[in-house]
């Protein structure tokens, strides 16, 4: 029996231009934040990565927190639009503020300015904003191809708006009085442009009735309605499924967070910042071809478990040669090595929507409560938490190497440093979440659990 549709093929597009919204803050802040605060500012590496780990302290409870809320939420815009449609506006300034650290305040205030900006985007806005645009994955829709669909568009303008902010940035800050004041100004039209976009996609989507998303229409028991913060999180913690899928989502964070300090690799190994935007190119043109095959394949083989671990253990050999072409110092090799590891990546991202979808009916199957929002506190917690800690051990390992962002040239030491970063922590990283995706068969578990219900 053929699966109800519930979209059309605007609503799809509308939904996956979020992700513009959603990158013009994660790319500009993951590739360009250390490189804004050491060599524009001038601050320490070390110290900023210290601020950063710190800054995450905040963000342990805000992700089941934004979550929970928006499973509680009911108003006209629905559970999850609302967050998405306000706390952008917060991202937009917060944005802003992070790319505007005031230059005559002293060293000091502009750590604790730093700080506080990059604490409330990430712990308050972008966790509420990006929590209930994951979140609309499982409340748009009920048909699994559609979700998957969903993700793949989705995560095309994810890589496409990544590899445009990558290649131009650069070049723009310059273009607009380089320095503090370029940095500036880029940010302001970023945020602008996102601010568009979000608001474009929330309306571009609606959220399906309760009693639709509830199966055969019934009415959840009382008692299934109501649960609290720590209820929702014993929820998430008895489901394998979902430590798994933060596990991953949070190393792959921490691999993008490695890969992005590829502008000081760029810059002080192979003597060209400009390489960087091709070596973005060599990323996302890959992804972006994978994840318009992802859909197809999930038909082909009937599912997404297959999929994801063949494409990472594609990706885990990819980096493997990478590593090979940088000690040749060969760039041509390096970037057909990097293709194919991102080409790898692909399927996972463009269907991870739908697998955390299927975490959430696992819990449902499992414990009889829909925790759709919550669920998908793993997305914003994997961003902060992965990304976060990735950017400050990157600059904590700088600072160890013996960096300084005023210098031409750095010290061999750095150099070698540099190779640690950019080539065999990603390569190891993609070596364990190929592990985890081999034992994350989610759809089968609930297949089970569906026969064992019907055999009742």
């Amino acid at each position: 029996m053929e699966e109800k549709r519930y979209l059309k093929w605007y609503n799809k597009v509308g939904y996956g231009s979020g992700d513009v919204a959603g990158n013009v803050v994660y790319a500009l802040l993951s590739s360009f934040v250390m490189i804004y605060l050491t060599n524009t500012v001038g601050l320490n590496p070390g110290v900023v990565g210290t601020l950063i780990a710190t800054s995450k302290l905040f963000d342990g409870v805000t992700d089941i927190f934004f979550g929970a809320m928006i499973d509680k939420t009911k108003s006209r815009l629905g559970k999850a639009r609302p967050w998405m449609l306000y706390a952008y506006i917060g991202c937009a300034v917060t944005l802003v503020a992070i790319f505007a650290v005031p230059a005559d305040i002293g060293e000091t205030a502009q750590y604790v300015w730093f700080f506080i900006a990059y604490t409330l985007l990430n712990a308050v806005f972008y966790t509420a904003n990006n929590i209930a645009y994951s979140a609309l994955t499982a409340l748009v829709t009920k048909n699994s191809a559609e979700r998957v669909q969903m993700g793949s568009i989705r995560f095309i303008f994810a890589f496409g708006t990544s590899l445009l902010i990558q290649s131009v940035t650069v070049g723009l800050v310059s273009a607009l009085g380089a320095g503090a004041s370029g940095w500036r100004t880029v940010a302001v039209i970023y945020a602008l442009i996102g601010l568009i976009v979000n608001t474009v996609s929330v309306f571009s989507v609606k959220e399906l009735p309760e009693e639709e998303l509830n199966e055969a229409g019934r009415k959840k028991e009382n008692e299934d309605e109501k649960y609290g913060l720590l209820e929702a999180a014993k929820l998430l913690i008895s489901n394998k499924f979902y430590l798994m899928i933060c596990g991953v989502y949070i190393l792959q964070q921490v691999y993008t967070a490695m890969i992005n300090r590829g502008i000081y690799y760029m810059t002080y190994v192979l003597k060209n910042e400009n390489l960087y935007g091709i070596f973005s190119w060599a990323v996302n043109l890959p992804l972006i071809a994978a994840l318009l095959l992802t859909p197809f394949l999930v038909a082909r083989w009937k599912g997404m478990y297959r999929l994801n671990l063949r494409g990472y253990l594609l990706s885990t050999a990819g980096r493997a040669l990478v590593i090979i072409a940088g000690y040749m110092g060969s760039v041509p090799l390096m970037l057909l090595f990097t293709g194919i590891a991102a080409f790898g990546q692909g399927p996972w991202q463009g269907d991870m929507n739908a697998v955390i979808a299927s975490c959430s009916e696992y819990t449902f199957l499992t414990k009889h409560k829909r925790v759709d929002g919550t669920m998908y506190s793993c997305t914003s917690l994997g961003v902060k938490l992965g990304g976060g800690l990735g950017t400050a051990i990157a600059g904590w390992l700088l600072a160890v190497s013996g960096f300084d962002g005023k210098m031409p040239v750095q010290p061999d030491s750095c150099i070698q440093m540099l190779h640690m970063i950019y080539l065999w922590i990603p390569m190891g990283i993609s070596l364990v979440i190929t592990l985890i995706l081999s034992k994350m068969n989610v759809e089968e578990a609930n297949r089970r659990l569906k026969e064992e219900k019907d055999n009742l």
